[in-house]
């Protein structure tokens, strides 16, 4: 009987949790991941300061509404780590109906493609900070996935009907 109620709670548990998460869809999409120059990434000179943003490029593996998880070829941007010291990366997603920016935070990596040639690092991130626009287009292809229509595909539908 206490195993009955024990396997019980434990369905229960498991359903609060899963409903108290946001939901990941699993959409691949181009991502451009930027370090922003700050007071640690800028050389100072003697007359200036060179300051430049660090880059990489790569794909995402899921997206969900607080967060998104992306491969990148390298956890570092020179000596930068792209995870840990709560430092905040600048993304751009390349979605279907239009690019868009969002501030965010990696929280985990891991190393894939081990016995491959090539060795990516999956990455997940939480979103920290986006504009009200940009969060209604990113939530809509969310919705959509890539059924998403574009604004070149209605313009398209147009000339067609005239």
């Amino acid at each position: 009987m206490s195993d009955v109620i024990r396997k019980l709670i434990s369905k229960l548990n498991l359903t609060f949790v899963e409903n108290r998460t946001a939901r990941r869809h699993n959409l691949q999409v181009p991502v451009r991941i930027t370090l922003e120059p700050n007071e640690t990434n800028c050389k100072s000179g003697k007359l200036t300061t060179k300051c430049e943003s660090l880059s990489a490029s790569g794909e995402t593996k899921d997206l969900s509404k607080c967060g998104i998880a992306f491969i990148v070829p390298s956890i570092r941007l020179r000596e930068y780590y792209l995870v840990g010291e709560n430092r905040t990366l600048q993304a751009e997603l390349d979605l279907p109906n239009g690019k868009i920016k969002m501030q965010i935070v990696g929280v985990r990596y891991e190393q894939i493609g081990i016995h491959d040639s090539s060795v990516s690092y999956l990455i997940g991130a939480k979103i920290v900070s986006i504009t009200p626009l940009e969060q209604e287009i990113y939530e809509e292809y969310l919705k959509f996935g890539n059924k998403v229509k574009t604004d070149k595909a209605q313009d398209f539908s147009l000339e067609t009907k005239s």
